[in-house]
């Protein structure tokens, strides 16, 4: 028979999988055709400082959604701390590339997914970290926001992930889903250690460095 003795555990609590999904799949076409994921900051590709922002914020598995270039992002940028997904039907829009990633995680025993696009650098490993807390449930619904306003990264608990694809369509990604449940959602304010500012003009290029 076991013993009791002070600072002796029975049950141990299960620790959640809070998984990280990159979609880093956008063909840049208001950018000439240039692959978002791979446009440089700070000598690196995109792709790179944004899974470094799920793994640092404490996400794992991290799952990366490509497309446009898929083979060229590969060959370019380091991507071993994490798993591929090519969307092959990356054209139709984000949608598909949010399905492909929460396809990704089936059978994974994740118990969430946090969503983070390739085009927003603003947007760290404290932004992450912030928003990857708000997990309490398998139906936990949270996003970062900045003043007030929803953004990203999105967290969207694993019971939620079969509806959120079946609304994914399109270049909408969740947002339908996330308007139909906005009373659900948490919002974590961000402003403080972010900015959700996007990459999708050349003018937007300025930002990075």
């Amino acid at each position: 028979m076991a013993q009791w003795y002070p600072g002796h555990v029975t049950h141990t609590r299960r620790i959640p999988v809070i998984a990280g999904v990159l979609l880093a799949a956008g063909g840049g076409r208001r950018l000439g055709g240039r692959p978002k994921a791979l446009l440089e900051h700070r000598g690196r590709p995109l792709v790179e400082h944004a899974v470094r922002a799920l793994r640092n914020g404490g996400c794992g598995p991290v799952r990366v959604v490509l497309g446009a270039a898929a083979e060229e992002v590969r060959a370019r940028a380091d991507l071993s701390a994490c798993t591929v997904t090519v969307n092959p039907s990356w054209e139709e829009g984000m949608g598909s590339s949010l399905r492909a990633g929460l396809g990704a995680l089936a059978g994974s025993g994740a118990d969430a997914a946090l969503v983070l696009l390739v085009d927003q650098p603003g947007i760290g490993a404290e932004a992450v970290a912030r928003v990857r807390s708000a997990y309490r449930s398998r139906t936990t619904l949270a996003a970062g926001a900045y003043d007030g306003e929803r953004g990203h990264p999105v967290l969207f608990g694993a019971d939620r992930w079969p509806d959120v694809s079946a609304g994914a369509v399109g270049d909408q990604g969740a947002r339908a889903y996330l308007r139909a449940h906005r009373d659900a959602i948490t919002l974590i304010e961000c402003s403080d250690v972010a900015q959700a500012y996007d990459i999708d003009t050349a003018e937007d290029l300025t930002r990075l460095e």
